[in-house]
């Protein structure tokens, strides 16, 4: 611990406490995307206009050039001081990144400041009805037409959707080709003539994600990223900024959690029965390996071993979360069945919801083990004759 580095840790914990004791006190502790919409826009601008938005950015893009240790001290006093998740972090993590390793200067230009100071939000237009989790099968095409591309389908388990001002979407714009081959990365606006958004509500009794139709919508061709049918090796690069210090950011949220329901335990009693201090003892652990873990993969960006030790982390970090969710209901017991108004739940019984899709999106369990199977140890996609 650097004594700059102490710096940035007490300069980021006055500045939230200040914060979230004084005008965005209403918002401490909020974990969904879809409540308070307008303070938690306001929020997001109160970061840009405090450099804490996007601080591993570049300057140049409204970042800080944050080290990863620096990026590690944020995302702990974040989730310390209970500061409400981000409805800003699908542009924070992955739009501004992605146009930062792959747009030109002019989209860098145009966008990037809406991104940093929290004017803009984004979402994810990759997901489509029918396609699973195999992400080439993509149906919705695009044309260019002079200088506007033409897109025509639809994205499914759109998060946020309903709130954003822009959306990424990946799209067949080679007629005739297949899987990753013909497609293109466009950026759109969401607010025009062509877009309709669908709110899907969950079993949580929000509606965080939405179904998306194109019909007629348009992106200015100076929107795409890369060359057309360039668009899946954009769209791996990234899926690449997922798997980076937003995991850890997520953890520390998982270690709210873990708090939330150690205090439920002791509470209610619970936590004198020796098979539950057991599991919740086994959690602990698991939080810390995940931790560690993490903190191993970012230490070293140059090792070549990194993405291989990469795949792994989602498939165990869903696994881990969806088993403490579990546990949080034999916690809280009969009460954790009592839902508010609107059947809302919240606290623990809302992780313990929203843990059920974690094994699905961003690749789901079954994928993943693919994935380490074939990238990670090198096996054959499909067996072999004498084996």
């Amino acid at each position: 611990m650097t004594a700059s580095l102490a710096d940035f840790r007490n300069e980021t914990r006055t500045w939230l406490e200040d914060q979230l004791a004084g005008p965005f006190k209403a918002l401490r502790g909020l974990n969904n995307h879809v409540d308070a919409i307008d303070e938690r826009r306001e929020w997001e601008r109160a970061l840009g206009r405090a450099r804490l938005s996007c601080i591993g950015w570049p300057a140049e893009h409204g970042g800080r050039d944050a080290s990863i240790a620096e990026q590690v001290v944020f995302a702990e006093e974040y989730a310390r001081a209970h500061a409400p998740s981000r409805i800003g972090h699908i542009g924070i993590e992955l739009a501004g990144p992605t146009i930062i390793a792959y747009g030109n200067d002019d989209q860098k230009a145009r966008h990037l400041p809406g991104i940093a100071n929290g004017d803009a939000i984004w979402c994810q237009g990759y997901s489509e009805p029918n396609a699973g989790s195999d992400l080439a099968n993509v149906r919705t095409r695009a044309r260019l037409e002079g200088d506007k591309w033409i897109v025509d389908g639809q994205k499914i388990w759109t998060s946020m959707g309903s709130i954003s001002d822009w959306i990424f979407v990946v799209a067949r714009s080679e007629e005739g080709s297949k899987g990753p081959k013909g497609l293109s990365f466009l950026l759109m606006r969401v607010d025009q003539p062509g877009v309709t958004v669908r709110p899907i509500r969950q079993m949580t009794g929000e509606s965080e994600f939405a179904e998306v139709f194109f019909d007629g919508a348009v992106a200015d061709a100076r929107d795409l990223i890369g060359r057309p049918g360039d668009g899946w090796a954009v769209a791996m690069g990234l899926l690449g900024f997922e798997r980076g210090i937003s995991t850890l950011v997520q953890q520390m949220h998982f270690q709210t959690e873990m708090d939330q329901l150690i205090a439920a335990a002791k509470a209610s009693g619970r936590g004198s029965d020796p098979l539950l201090r057991q599991r919740i003892a086994d959690a602990w652990i698991g939080l810390s390996i995940m931790r560690f873990n993490a903190l191993r993969m970012l230490s070293d960006a140059g090792n070549p071993q990194l993405d291989e030790a990469a795949l792994t982390s989602k498939l165990y970090w869903s696994r881990w979360h969806r088993d403490l969710g579990d546990l949080a209901m034999d916690v809280l017991g009969i009460g954790g069945e009592i839902g508010g108004d609107d059947y809302r739940y919240e606290g623990l019984v809302h992780s313990h919801l929203m843990s059920r899709s974690d094994t699905i999106y961003a690749g789901s369990s079954q994928i993943q083990r693919n994935i380490i199977a074939e990238r990670g140890l090198g096996l054959p996609r499909e067996p072999r004759g004498d084996l």
